[in-house]
């Protein structure tokens, strides 16, 4: 769907001109100095490849099991500075990317991941609690909003006051905010949080050295290998011999070669106003400061940050042929450009705004939208990948899972089908390529026409492929 289809056209230069393209959460004096890189050989009982969420709890669930094992994180850049610190910071309680979804793929689990995927986000709370990270945790709820009368009714339905789900009529929802597209909403009270992301990824990094884990930044990993005593971590100034491993490399080329084919990188792009005043907040109602997002296949999610600017993410979601990772691919002016537009004709009333940043990145995606878990070298390594843009709350049962995984005496958890079973990979290039673009294009198709499926989502519906959302 065209942005000229939706709405009349609009000068949106004058709001964009002075963004940076710095993502807003970097833009912050806390950000901390390097660490210092992997050089020579190192022993450890347990190496971390990978300074995202995943490695980061990773390690401290490491050290708070068995406080005197040592482990080493590294990572190829700084840690927090891709998907992880880059994000919207919607922490979300679900670990199937959303209920239907979960369902449609684990239909005889669904309601146990529920479960665990609320504990999860209250283990979260209190963890960041316990260790007073600063990082603007704010247990909000989220509100998913009606733009077009199907998904008023379908979120009208889905109504539950006995699990925490609302639904707002359109004058009801005026009272949470207030937008003249919305139709209504649902509030989910329970289910989602939000935080900076880039200072969660700092703060526990910080309570990780504190507890005795080395971290090493710049050092990015060439090789994981298989010894007579134990699996070798390689870089290219140093080595770490270690009895375990977790990969966490995400959206980034497995370094086990069998995963390869069961992400691509996707590209989702980020606008955040300057600060709003008081009156500007008081014009769109936003209150109680709930996470929102809309239910179109091709979405957008929005927030306010701890300073009251608005984030202004999503919409597009683009594919490089090849799944290319660059930095230029950061940067989309044509997206930046719709998003502004469609901000604007959301919010009438905040028509003066200014944009003060505007960025990007790649977050991994798999056929079922999320994560799955791999074992290699004999049980020594496993990863975890896939978590398609809700990895700020699943990263942590994700790392729970593969220290299970690697326990002597493996948990429950081990035995998930969500952990068994893993995802049909993408095809090679040029079929990946293309069957991105035709999904796309069919999902687009869907949002035209009211959200009834073509024949190309239901053939992948039928193959447990793709995604309703």
């Amino acid at each position: 769907m065209s942005t000229q289809s939706l709405y009349p056209k609009l000068d949106v230069r004058a709001s964009l001109a002075e963004a940076s393209s710095i993502p807003l959460w970097f833009d912050d004096p806390r950000r901390p100095e390097p660490r210092p890189s992997l050089s020579g050989a190192h022993s450890a009982d347990l190496v971390i490849v990978g300074g995202g969420f995943t490695g980061l709890w990773a390690a401290l669930l490491a050290k708070e099991q068995q406080p005197d094992r040592r482990v080493i994180l590294i990572e190829a850049n700084t840690v927090g500075w891709a998907a992880s610190g880059r994000n919207g910071g919607f922490c979300s309680a679900s670990l199937t990317h959303g209920y239907d979804n979960g369902k449609k793929h684990l239909p005889n689990e669904v309601d146990v991941l529920e479960q665990l995927g609320m504990e999860n986000l209250a283990e979260i709370e209190a963890t960041i609690a316990r260790y007073q990270m600063d990082c603007g945790f704010e247990r909000s709820g989220e509100i998913m909003v009606a733009l077009h009368p199907h998904q008023e009714r379908e979120l009208a339905s889905a109504h539950d006051p006995d699990n925490g789900q609302y639904w707002l009529d359109q004058t009801a929802l005026k009272e949470h905010i207030d937008s003249p597209l919305f139709l209504g909403g649902l509030w989910d009270t329970q289910r989602n949080a939000l935080v900076n992301p880039a200072q969660l990824c700092w703060e526990l990094a910080r309570v990780i050295t504190d507890l005795g884990v080395d971290i090493f930044e710049n050092s990015l990993v060439t090789q994981v290998s298989s010894t007579p005593w134990g699996i070798k971590v390689e870089t290219r100034t140093g080595e770490v011999r270690a009895a375990k491993v977790i990969l966490g490399t995400n959206v980034f080329p497995s370094l086990i070669p069998a995963l390869r084919f069961h992400t691509v990188p996707v590209y989702d792009y980020v606008l955040a106003t300057e600060p709003l005043t008081q009156e500007q907040l008081e014009a769109i109602g936003w209150s109680r400061r709930q996470g929102i997002s809309d239910v179109g296949n091709q979405f957008h999610y929005f927030r306010l940050t701890p300073n009251n600017r608005i984030l202004w993410g999503g919409w597009d979601a683009v594919y490089h042929f090849g799944r290319r990772i660059k930095p230029a691919f950061d940067q989309r002016s044509a997206t930046f450009t719709t998003l502004a537009t469609h901000f604007h004709h959301t919010f009438p009333q905040l028509s003066g705004v200014k944009f003060s940043h505007a960025w990007g990145g790649a977050i991994d995606t798999c056929t079922r939208f999320f994560p799955f878990f791999h074992s290699s070298h004999g049980g020594a390594v496993v990863s975890a990948l896939g978590f398609t843009g809700l990895g700020v709350g699943a990263s942590r049962f994700a790392a729970r899972v593969m220290l299970d995984l690697l326990s002597d005496n493996p948990s429950p958890l081990c035995e998930l089908e969500m952990v068994r079973q893993k995802p049909l990979p993408f095809p090679p290039e040029p079929l990946a390529w293309l069957g991105i673009q035709l999904t796309t294009r069919a999902l687009i198709r869907s949002d035209q026409q009211h959200g009834r499926r073509g024949p190309w989502l239901k053939m992948l519906d039928a193959f447990g492929v793709g995604f309703d959302s």
